[in-house]
């Protein structure tokens, strides 16, 4: 598929099988700037080898850390003990928000000089409220181009820790991630964070939190909007476990569990079950409001079929404030319901890979959806008859975001065969996720 324009696929009546999910990006991202931060040497298994985690690995290099790739998805970091041996790097950090975000301020706090930048889209993709949290403690961040985007300039300064750090939260939780994870290497007493207004996608805080846990330092939270990092008691602040397992990727399962609903199923995913960190298990709930038979144990979960006594999937409205990726997958899952599916608290869409909604809401059109968009919502509703099912002569376009390229596969269960523009863009996240579809469906 390397490099192909476009696939055609489909039309498709039955999905049923297993998926083996590729490692968590979120889960990846973090625990390799951890690792590399952490004193000790940290052995990554189930590490996601994908674009985005590539970008990451190749900036930890390039500031000097050994990062070793081994055979089956491990990965093998020195640690530096918090300071990175490179003090100055000119660093292309693709469009990859879980890379650029944390490597941000874990920059700021190394007294040196360095430049980071990224594809055009990156480009527009917001940073100023991570740079306004560095910036009250002293870090030294100049923009390139457009203030309050990348490309941006980090210059050695002094930081000093001596009060409140606020900032907010209502854009993307990454920004308070990158400081949660930076600000320890030089807290000399006990910081606190507070997220100024709404807190979004909150079940990836928990992501950070509980792996900053894993490397030895446990953040107390007093309040939902507030958090204390403890003094630092040594030189190297993280303490590497040793090993580390990356459980599978929640969101590259939520559409795998589509299937298993749509296309009857049964399929199941393994690698994420009751036990994941992960915000995105609970698609899996989303997907039994609307009627889908939901079984699931410790790292597995599966879908078989559909519940209702029509066969079909009922539409829903949800706040999807903690689903935002997977939240992509039930906009396309409800061409195959009965009633309109209302998805609520999708702001940050906007600022993702591309505009989500309207990404989405202009390729749903495509294939015969009725569909209303808002500035923080989507409302999409089946095409009203099977003879209103369209196939675009012109294929469903992806605007270089791997998750519209993913979501699409699933409207190949419609009467119509499909044409997917440039596939390859699911490299960033699942490089054989079109390989992986086609072992489940017929």
């Amino acid at each position: 598929m390397s490099g192909l324009p476009s696939i055609q696929i489909g039309p498709f009546q039955r999905a049923q099988g297993s998926i083996v999910l590729p490692g968590s990006k979120s889960i990846s991202n973090r625990a390799l700037l951890l690792a590399a931060l952490a004193s000790g040497t940290t052995t990554l298994k189930n590490l996601l080898d994908a674009d985005d985690t590539q970008v990451m690995r190749n900036a930890l290099r390039q500031l000097g850390l050994s990062v070793t790739d081994q055979a089956d998805n491990v990965c093998v970091v020195k640690g530096c003990g918090g300071k990175f041996p490179v003090r100055e790097a000119d660093l292309f950090m693709g469009n990859a928000g879980t890379a650029i975000r944390p490597l941000t301020a874990a920059l700021a706090m190394q007294g040196g000089n360095y430049r980071l930048s990224g594809i055009a889209r990156m480009h527009e993709r917001p940073i100023r409220d991570l740079v306004d949290g560095l910036r009250q403690v002293g870090a030294k961040i100049e923009y390139e181009l457009e203030a309050g985007y990348p490309p941006i300039q980090i210059l050695a300064a002094d930081i000093k820790i001596e009060d409140v750090v606020k900032v907010r939260g209502d854009v993307s939780s990454q920004f308070l991630t990158a400081l949660l994870m930076a600000l320890p290497l030089l807290a000399t007493k006990p910081v606190r964070i507070e997220v100024i207004g709404e807190l979004i996608s909150r079940p990836y805080i928990d992501i950070t939190l509980k792996l900053m846990a894993r490397f030895g330092v446990t953040v107390s939270c007093p309040d939902a909007h507030s958090f204390v990092i403890p003094a630092k008691t040594a030189d190297a602040v993280y303490q590497s476990p040793g090993q580390l397992s990356v459980e599978g990727d929640a969101s590259s399962a939520s559409y795998f569990l589509a299937l298993g609903a749509i296309g009857g199923g049964p399929v199941r995913v393994l690698g994420v079950g009751n036990d994941s960190i992960q915000g995105d298990v609970a698609f899996a709930d989303a997907l039994s409001s609307m009627g889908a038979k939901v079984t699931a144990g410790e790292d597995w979960i599966e879908v078989s079929g559909v519940k209702n006594a029509n066969g079909k999937l009922n539409g829903i409205t949800i706040d999807c404030a903690k689903i935002p990726d997977a939240a992509m997958t039930l906009a396309v899952a409800a061409l195959f319901a009965e009633g309109p599916t209302r998805l609520n608290n999708i702001a940050s869409w906007r600022v993702k890979e591309t505009d989500r909604i309207a990404a989405m809401a202009k390729e749903l059109k495509k294939v015969g959806a009725i569909v209303e968009e808002g500035a923080d919502y989507i409302v999409v509703q089946a095409p009203a008859a099977i003879s209103d099912w369209k196939s675009p002569s012109e294929g469903i376009d992806t605007y270089d975001d791997h998750r519209m390229a993913m979501c699409f596969s699933l409207a190949t269960f419609g009467p119509n065969a499909l044409k997917i523009n440039d596939p390859n863009c699911v490299a960033k996240t699942f490089p054989t996720y079109f390989a992986e579809f086609a072992k489940v469906v017929n």
